[in-house]
């Protein structure tokens, strides 16, 4: 038998033709057929032979680990940046969150910073502002400059703005648009009342909706020439009216013919919200029938008033919406006086019963009309009238036209003179 070569160290096989050869961990067999075994002389070094091979002596004791790296900080979010709604369609992103899947989403490894796009639209709307155009809807006698004003607690109605008290009614029904720049909290907002003079008040009132179907869709014209211009404006000037409030006289037995006929024609073109005005010549409970009967009457016509069914983007949005809809037509009392009601100031009316508080959930549904009109849905009303009515419009003028020819720079100062 062979003399085994002796040595300490261990013993890696080599091949001769350069290729590492697959390690044995049984007995081999020598050319002449004897056994040899693997029996390790240490208890960190194993003797391993192969035929055709050469060894090379190498100590364990030479071997570099490898180097341990440290794993990497990752940054904290900064503290002036808020969690994240809770009712936010988006989940938390950060460390470990995120999937590899087909969806082609990564796990973040540290924040990013993508939330701040919140914060950056809100100061870019803090500078520069928006405008918001409410058009009211009515015969005179029911208060709607009176409603304007409690609104938006100033003085902001066509009367305020140097209406005179021996000014005649209009033969006919006229247009009257008012703007005024209110501010709060450092947000800007031009805010444009339109007024119908005229409407309901004739002993004929045919077709006595024209004139404002005709203005809502000059606005939209108006828009649509300034988006195919050449050489178009950094920000269009927007007078196209987002909201409409539709004022119902109180008679508490049923809608008039000139009601029906006004939202069935304008209420495509138009978000129509309609109101009861002067909702406290009613009793409660006479107040609770005249809505019952106005909702009734307003499905059997096929009239549709915002907030449409349609429109409603997910379960959230149509449950909320679902309570607006419930308590519609709104029956509302303006006031801008102030009285004196256990020891504090409030807005009301005074009657020979008491005063009947605006802003009292148990008087009227003023407050529900202003939380609903300016403090929910206000963007909501900007977005519908932009995507649904007037692309409504854009659509129908671009096929009935041809396609509208773009309006060059010396056109549209012509037709601005």
């Amino acid at each position: 038998m062979p003399s085994q070569p002796q040595g300490t160290g261990h013993h890696t096989p080599v091949d001769t033709a350069g290729k590492s050869p697959t390690p044995h961990k049984q007995t081999d067999v020598l050319p002449s057929g004897a056994p040899i075994t693997e029996k390790p002389e240490e208890p960190y070094y194993v003797t391993m032979y192969s035929p055709g091979t050469v060894y090379v002596s190498m100590d364990m004791s030479d071997i570099v680990p490898p180097e341990v790296r440290p794993k990497p900080v990752v940054p904290a979010k900064p503290p002036h940046v808020g969690a994240p709604s809770p009712s936010s369609p988006y989940p938390p992103q950060g460390l470990g969150a995120g999937t590899g899947g087909s969806s082609g989403g990564s796990t973040l490894l540290g924040y990013i910073g993508i939330d701040t796009i919140i914060e950056q639209m809100r100061k870019k709307t803090m500078k520069t502002g928006f405008d918001f155009n409410i058009m009211v809807v009515g015969h005179s006698g029911l208060g709607k400059s009176t409603l304007l004003n409690t609104l938006f607690k100033s003085q902001v109605s066509r009367r305020s703005a140097g209406w005179a008290r021996d000014e005649k009614i209009p033969k006919t029904v006229e247009i009257k648009a008012v703007s005024h720049f209110i501010e709060e909290g450092g947000v800007k907002m031009k805010l444009t009342v339109v007024d119908t003079p005229g409407f309901g008040d004739q002993i004929n009132n045919d077709n006595c909706w024209e004139p404002i179907g005709k203005y809502i869709n000059e606005q939209y014209e108006k828009f649509l020439k300034e988006e195919v211009n050449i050489t178009r404006k950094k920000r269009i000037p927007d007078t196209r009216v987002h909201c409409c409030l539709y004022f119902i006289s109180p008679t508490g037995h049923s809608l008039r013919q000139l009601d029906i006929e006004f939202m069935k024609h304008l209420s495509h073109s138009v978000n129509i919200i309609p109101i009861i005005a002067k909702a406290d010549t009613m009793t409660i409970e006479e107040r609770q029938d005249f809505k019952q009967r106005v909702r009734k009457e307003l499905e059997m016509g096929g009239i549709e008033y915002y907030p449409q069914k349609e429109f409603d983007e997910d379960m959230e949005d149509k449950s909320d919406n679902d309570k607006i809809r419930e308590s519609m037509p709104l029956a509302v009392v303006g006031s801008d006086k102030e009285y004196q009601v256990n020891g504090k100031r409030v807005l009301g009316r005074k009657t020979a019963w008491g005063v009947v508080e605006v802003e009292n959930p148990n008087h009227c549904e003023f407050a529900q009309l202003r939380d609903f009109l300016i403090r929910s849905h206000l963007q909501d009303l900007k977005e519908v009238t932009h995507n649904i009515h007037y692309e409504t419009y854009r659509a129908k003028r671009l096929h009935g036209n041809g396609g509208l020819h773009p309006v060059s720079t010396n056109d549209t100062q012509e037709s601005n003179l």
